[in-house]
């Protein structure tokens, strides 16, 4: 397994290590509940698993010609590692009411098949190849994506660590 999504797996297990249901549900006016939160995270994985699926079945890259603006971004993000707070999620990857358990239960898995599907189209298209576009970033090659990941991980770790601490103060 990549060493990033190995790293993602851990600090998302240990964010919500002894979490109850209730803390899991817990959460600040406005804001998202643990349980949103990492179901906002699965989502994203189910979203990138089906677009690399999309790669393999076509036999070709997805990616479109970046923007600048796009590039700029994946800059920020994916080089930098940083994402600003307050941007709202794109619809796809917005909290449906998903089962929590459920949630809990197939996070790691879902990192794993991600991590299979974008190996499987890295090998099979090349290391530098953008391979997918990102609905913010744009087209981003294997490696980038697993970085993308990483650092959305660790932006929603804080999140649960702060929701973790304060629950039941709400």
């Amino acid at each position: 397994m990549d060493t990033r999504l190995e790293k993602l797996k851990h600090i998302l297990e240990s964010a919500v290590e002894g979490m109850s249901g209730e803390q899991m549900n817990s959460h600040p006016p406005g804001k998202w509940c643990a349980a949103e939160v990492l179901e906002h995270l699965y989502l994203t994985y189910t979203g990138t698993i089906r677009g690399f699926e999309k790669v393999q079945d076509a036999g070709k890259s997805l990616a479109t010609r970046a923007s600048i603006r796009q590039r700029l971004r994946t800059l920020v993000a994916v080089r930098l590692g940083y994402l600003p707070t307050g941007r709202k999620a794109p619809r796809v990857a917005e909290p449906r009411g998903i089962e929590a358990g459920k949630i809990r239960n197939e996070l790691i898995t879902k990192i794993e098949q991600m991590d299979a599907i974008i190996a499987l189209c890295e090998n099979r298209f090349g290391r530098g190849t953008a391979l997918l576009d990102h609905p913010i970033l744009g087209p981003l090659t294997a490696g980038q994506w697993r970085k993308f990941h990483l650092v959305h991980g660790m932006h929603h770790r804080k999140q649960l660590l702060r929701l973790r601490q304060g629950a039941g103060r709400n």
